[in-house]
């Protein structure tokens, strides 16, 4: 398969006017609005979106196989407040959110406009529909509410969930990394940092649990990872905190090792709570259970996967990762997720892509959705 200059472009475009509405996790309304739009000048059948703001599309098939999921989640890691400042060159393209992802939204009508340009040069009509669908929640706290949606209404009826990222090319994510997410708080009387020196305070006690939790020693194989990505505490320099936060994400390739440091976890900060005069209180709350899945390696929708990459002269990796997969690999059902071009500085102001890759990477997914219903 080979895309058109013209329609690269126009994915190229496409993701550059997405990058520019914000679209934090929670608050995809406003970038939703635009994509059911966008669907629906595209005459696709039974657009509509959801109380979650998911947006739904069809494309059509011959209607003899069952139908494929496409999906791309539209939540980025940035506030409402960030400036989505953008620079574009003729093969990169720099910007807050462009390859995480809006590029991977913008791949869903790469993909539409590919299929229609084939179909307008002589080839067959897909042999079932292919959903196209802008999914929420990924990111953060967002605990892929989204994609759990989407999963809840198709099912096990889908032949296949093709997961887009826009970073990522010559990856295969046939597993699904389970995570666990934990906002920890400390509570204590407080008072007045001279007066009553001597009370516990929330914060040092928050402190000592950082330093404990650092701590744990953590297996290599299989990898895991535990991180204090967030912490909030006290009102003033010269009061002892009352209170104090923080937000733990663990993850692990196990899900038994990932229970096993979830409930280290859960021990370090129940012995962290103290009664009587030196009152602490220590709570963990799960904010976040990403739950882990995997097809094997030789499924015949990763098989398709990694020959449809290799006919673009990538060499496939199969890899690992906590994306909407994980939500379809956790019922067992057959996903993967795929990127369609490769940058960096991914979640920071300075996340860019190249543009160049692209065209390999559509190409890829093109191949696959095509492939899906010859193959699965």
């Amino acid at each position: 398969m080979t895309i058109s200059s013209s329609i690269l472009k126009r994915v190229l475009d496409l993701a550059v006017t997405i990058q520019q509405i914000p679209a934090p996790t929670f608050a995809e309304k406003e970038r939703a609005g635009f994509l059911l739009e966008a669907f629906t000048r595209e005459n696709l059948v039974d657009v509509a979106v959801d109380n979650l703001s998911n947006v739904f599309a069809r494309f059509p098939g011959s209607g003899y196989r069952r139908a494929v999921i496409v999906s791309a989640h539209t939540d980025t890691v940035f506030p409402q407040e960030v400036d989505l400042g953008l620079t574009r060159q003729s093969e990169r393209i720099t910007g807050p959110g462009i390859g995480d992802n809006a590029l991977g939204v913008a791949g869903l009508f790469g993909l539409l406009w590919s299929l229609r340009d084939g179909l307008a040069k002589g080839e067959e009509r897909l042999a079932g529909d292919v959903w196209l669908v802008a999914n929420t929640g990924e990111e953060g706290l967002g605990d892929l509410r989204g994609m759990q949606a989407v999963v809840e209404r198709f099912g096990d009826e889908p032949l296949a969930y093709i997961i887009l990222e826009g970073l990522s090319l010559g990856q295969v994510f046939h597993r699904g990394l389970g995570s666990r997410r934990y906002r920890i708080t400390t509570r204590t009387g407080g008072g007045h940092a001279w007066v009553d020196y001597g009370r516990p305070s929330a914060i040092h006690v928050l402190a000592e649990l950082v330093t404990q939790l650092t701590a744990l020693q953590l297996p290599t194989e299989p990898r895991s990872s535990l991180n204090v990505g967030k912490i909030n505490g006290g009102i003033s320099v010269n009061t002892i905190a009352a209170e104090a936060t923080l937000e733990l994400d663990l993850r692990s390739e196990n899900p038994q090792v990932l229970a096993w440091i979830a409930s280290c976890v859960e021990d370090l900060v129940r012995n962290a709570n103290r009664e009587g005069e030196q009152f602490v209180g220590a709570t963990a709350e799960v904010i976040g259970d990403r739950p882990p899945g995997e097809i094997p390696a030789d499924h015949a929708l990763v098989r398709l996967a990694v020959k449809c990459l290799e006919a673009q002269g990538y060499p496939a990796r199969l890899n690992i990762g906590s994306t909407d997969a994980n939500i379809p690999l956790s019922r067992g059902l057959p996903a993967i997720c795929l990127g369609l071009s490769v940058g960096g500085g991914a979640h920071t102001p300075e996340e860019y892509i190249l543009t160049r890759p692209l065209a390999g990477g559509l190409a890829q997914l093109v191949d696959v959705v095509r492939g899906v219903f010859q193959h699965i």
